[in-house]
């Protein structure tokens, strides 16, 4: 059976209850022993006193070592002698069973923002792509008994904390890599090439989003980890061919505007015979006016200004 994220209701109490406590415990054992010193003194039996201010001492010993603090955002994953009891997450100062083995992990919210990688888009074509994530842990049980974080644990709890989600960062690390080669082969840097208006990498932004947030859940659920949000932040060729696609580029750029001016000087072209024509100022034949179309679209589509010829025959009506 698949074991799942409980909370935990073992043994905790007030911590500053606690404080009191343990304060009262030690000067239990302090006056037991001094009591035991006089009853020596004094030639009674004082064998009770110090298994008295023994039995203090361990009980004070003990109640110094189950204090914790929990702040909002970060849990504690509670396990009695390896078996997996529950996760803490009362936020607070408490006073916990000492005898339980404690996992620090936090739940607040990360930032992976990968480095470049080079992929081959759907084309072929070599890109290098890169993208930010926002990630958290979600559920503690998978995340501390499904995939291996464990750490060296020490006097310092924050400090196995911080080095058990650092291994949790290398993990989304990892998986993010599989994921955006995964999309970048699946999409084209662009649809140049095939005239399509399919979802490409360099347009399609929200959707490639989507399907790279999706692709890295899938990936990270089996570790108890949740992607907030992934975005591509890094988008270009590859060195060997950005000289060759930015000709390219700059060639369609070329053409698109020529196709504008063409399709603007005909209209003027046009434009201009329709008039001549309505307001009779000249009456041209067919070869005139081819003459004065080529004319005209020489001059308005061509790169340089125009030289001006003055032409001394005229027109025969």
């Amino acid at each position: 059976m698949e074991m799942k994220e409980v909370e935990y209701h073992g043994g905790y109490l007030n911590g500053f209850l606690m404080c009191v406590i343990d304060v009262l415990l030690w000067i239990a054992v302090v006056a037991t022993f001094v009591y035991g010193i006089v009853a020596a003194d004094s030639g009674r039996s004082f064998v009770w006193y110090i298994v008295l201010a023994v039995l203090f001492l361990i009980a004070a010993i003990i109640c110094c070592c189950g204090f914790s603090m929990l702040e909002p955002n970060q849990a504690k994953v509670m396990t009695f002698f390896g078996r997996y009891v529950g996760t803490f997450r009362k936020t607070g100062f408490y006073w916990l069973n000492p005898f339980m083995g404690v996992k620090n992990v936090s739940l607040r919210a990360r930032n992976l923002n990968a480095e470049p990688i080079k992929v081959n888009d759907k084309m072929g074509n070599p890109i290098l792509i890169g993208l930010v994530v926002v990630w958290r842990l979600k559920d503690t049980y998978k995340a501390i008994f499904d995939i291996d974080t464990d750490v060296s644990t020490g006097n310092q709890a924050g400090s196995s904390a911080t080095a058990r989600m650092n291994k949790f960062e290398r993990f989304v690390a990892v998986q993010s890599d599989s994921a955006l080669r995964q999309v970048a082969s699946m999409y084209a840097y662009d649809n140049s090439d095939s005239g399509t208006e399919e979802i490409t990498l360099r347009d399609g932004s929200d959707e490639i989003n989507q399907e790279l947030t999706m692709k890295l859940n899938e990936r990270l659920d089996m570790a108890g980890l949740e992607v907030l949000e992934a975005r591509i932040n890094y988008l270009a060729y590859a060195p060997e061919i950005a000289a060759v696609m930015l000709r390219r580029q700059q060639a369609a750029a070329i053409i698109t505007a020529r196709e504008k001016i063409v399709d603007g000087a005909v209209s003027m072209v046009k434009m201009a015979l329709d008039k001549l024509a309505a307001e009779e100022v000249v009456e041209l034949d067919d070869e005139k006016k081819a003459a004065m179309v080529s004319n005209l679209l020489v001059v308005l589509c061509a790169d340089e200004p125009a030289q001006p010829v003055i032409n001394s025959g005229t027109l025969n009506h």
